[in-house]
């Protein structure tokens, strides 16, 4: 791969990565509800996903059999509610906590893996698992007191919660996909909010005039359709490592842009708490020990009362 290719997708990955970040200020700026917000997001974004899919011919029946339909329309309904899931916890939380509760989502797929398709789940991502939960602790300032009192608070953790496994979904649902054009798929998960969604949105209170359409729009068409032609173009210019990497851009948007718009400050104990999910997350998807290999690798040996031979002294 070249250092041009490589220049280009992190260039494509950063950007995509920042607007992300974003979301959540149109998403409270729009001044709608979740799923009036979702509803047009995904009107919007099938008009500029359908132009460019049809531009790249992407258009297709013969990438639809059984199989990858049902996997398809799977996935859609995960991604759709998964977004109105997630934008329902900022306003019940906050942008910052909303999204770093939502970045505990690669645990749920390793844990969604574990119990659809029986993979392994190693000592060293159930390590990491168990640091995200304390990470999570953290972030949110689970107490008593809180259980006890704090019902919206806590409804929106449990939102942010729930929209991280049906990303999760969506996401073991689209690895199964392997020669349907990614852009396609994204087209046909948002034809299926509309759809999904035309029964919960309230669009007689949504007024004809107003600033919150630039907003909406900006929602289907920046941070959907331009945001997955920016993303998907990195994931094929970069290798695994990198795009885990760049994926931390998401979150630090998120809380800055949080700071800078409604003036919402962490506290050092969260900010313990965010850098324990994220650090976790990026183990598990790099497939780091939870403690060094060579220790692992002493833990492990026989401990005899004499040295071996062969065996050098430290």
């Amino acid at each position: 791969m070249s250092d041009a290719n490589l220049r280009s997708g992190a260039a494509q990955m950063t950007v995509a990565m920042i607007l992300a970040g974003t979301i959540g200020v149109f998403v409270t700026e729009s001044g709608q509800s979740a799923f009036n917000v979702v509803f047009y997001r995904c009107v919007f974004g099938t008009v500029s996903l359908g132009l460019y899919c049809i531009w790249k011919g992407y258009l297709k029946v013969e990438y639809f059999d059984l199989k990858s339909t049902f996997l398809v329309v799977l996935g859609g309904v995960c991604i759709v509610f998964n977004w109105v899931f997630l934008f329902k916890s900022y306003s019940l939380t906050s942008i910052s906590l909303g999204t770093i509760i939502y970045h505990t989502q690669p645990f749920y797929v390793v844990l969604l893996g574990a119990i659809i398709f029986k993979d392994t789940i190693t000592r060293h991502k159930l390590g990491w698992i168990v640091v995200a939960f304390v990470g999570l602790i953290l972030v949110t300032h689970l107490d008593l007191a809180t259980l006890m009192s704090a019902n919206e608070y806590m409804s929106g953790i449990g939102y942010a919660l729930l929209a991280a496994v049906l990303y999760a979904g969506n996401t073991i649902s689209t690895k199964a996909l392997k020669n349907i054009p990614p852009h396609l798929i994204a087209l046909v998960h948002v034809i299926l909010g509309i759809i999904l969604l035309l029964p919960f949105a309230t669009l007689s209170e949504v007024p004809l005039v107003g600033d919150h359409w630039i907003y909406l729009v900006s929602l289907g068409l920046i941070h959907t359709c331009v945001l997955y032609i920016l993303m998907y173009s990195a994931y094929g210019k970069l290798p695994t490592p990198a795009i885990a990497v760049l994926s931390f851009i998401y979150p630090a948007v998120a809380i800055l842009t949080d700071f800078v718009f409604y003036d919402r400050v962490l506290s050092i104990v969260q900010w313990l708490g965010v850098v324990l999910i994220l650090l976790s997350g990026l183990a598990v998807n790099r497939d780091w020990p939870i403690w060094p290999t060579r220790l692992a690798a002493a833990a492990a040996r026989p401990h005899d009362s004499a040295p071996r031979r062969g065996d050098r002294p430290n």
